[in-house]
């Protein structure tokens, strides 16, 4: 069985964020068990498993997503490695439509080989910052709000582009919150570089200590964001060590994701599942 390792979010290898995909034959999905046995032993943040559906229905192929610990409702960055592998192998063309955990969620291939996900946009809540928050990230917190069911992240406005990049957060503690992980978020100190606001995201309570780049946490970003700058087009900087673009569109309760995609390994699963 063939697995690839593609890297989202960036057009140039070993950057972005890897993500495992394995297209797995049309019916059910394997064992749990084993589905996340492959996601630990690839210890990326996320590995993709999808396998087609019967035509006429409403999706074109069944996706779920494994950290190296626990699967996931929804995730951005496994999506659109698994759209990139589907179109350039040219297993599918056009708009490729998944069922997934969060709902039916759809990706769209362009002639200048952007890849364009349909997300269901998070409700964001306001809230009080939990207690030791501040002390978790390093850092005060200008605003909170929650992500909603699907995400289920904090989303935590800090004071700038610098303060963001200079984390250095308490992961142990960023793992007693109550929620799955922090989205730390900012306005972009120089727009002209290219970007609207910056991000990073810690996730320890899922076996991921940073994400590089996380595309579900955009669809909670592009709201936040585009209030803020009265503009439903914006792109997003994940500033982690290894860096990537999102460019979000809000489109009322769906926000678009786009972003570029490079597959770096193509192997085979010599174990079988």
């Amino acid at each position: 069985m063939r697995i690839r390792i593609v890297d989202t979010f960036t057009d140039r290898p070993f950057t972005g964020n890897p993500a495992g995909v394995l297209l797995l034959e049309s019916g059910a999905f394997p064992d749990d068990a084993q589905l996340q046995r492959i996601a630990m032993e690839l210890n990326l943040s996320e590995t993709a498993f999808a396998h087609p559906l019967p035509s006429g229905g409403e999706a074109d192929w069944a996706l779920r997503w494994f950290t190296p610990t626990t699967e996931v409702d929804m995730c951005g960055h496994a999506t659109l490695a698994t759209a990139h592998v589907l179109h350039t192998t040219r297993t599918a063309s056009g708009t490729v439509r998944f069922a997934a955990r969060c709902g039916n969620l759809s990706a769209t291939a362009h002639e200048d080989g952007t890849i364009t996900l349909d997300f269901p946009t998070a409700p964001l809540t306001p809230e009080t910052a939990p207690a030791g928050l501040a002390a978790a990230l390093g850092a005060q917190p200008l605003s909170v709000h929650d992500t909603g069911p699907h995400i289920g992240d904090l989303l935590v406005e800090l004071a700038d582009e610098t303060t963001v990049r200079g984390l250095t957060p308490d992961l142990a503690a960023v793992a007693r919150l109550s929620r799955r992980g922090i989205i730390a978020t900012a306005a972009a100190e120089n727009p002209a570089r290219g970007y609207d606001f910056v991000s990073r995201g810690f996730f320890p309570r899922v076996g991921i200590d940073e994400d590089p780049v996380t595309g579900s946490a955009h669809t909670a970003l592009a709201p936040f964001w585009s209030a803020r700058l009265d503009r439903a087009e914006l792109t997003g900087l994940q500033a982690s060590a290894r860096s990537g673009l999102v460019r979000t569109s809000l489109r009322g309760d769906r926000t678009l994701l786009t972003g570029t995609a490079v597959t770096v390994i193509d192997g085979e699963l010599l174990a079988t599942l």
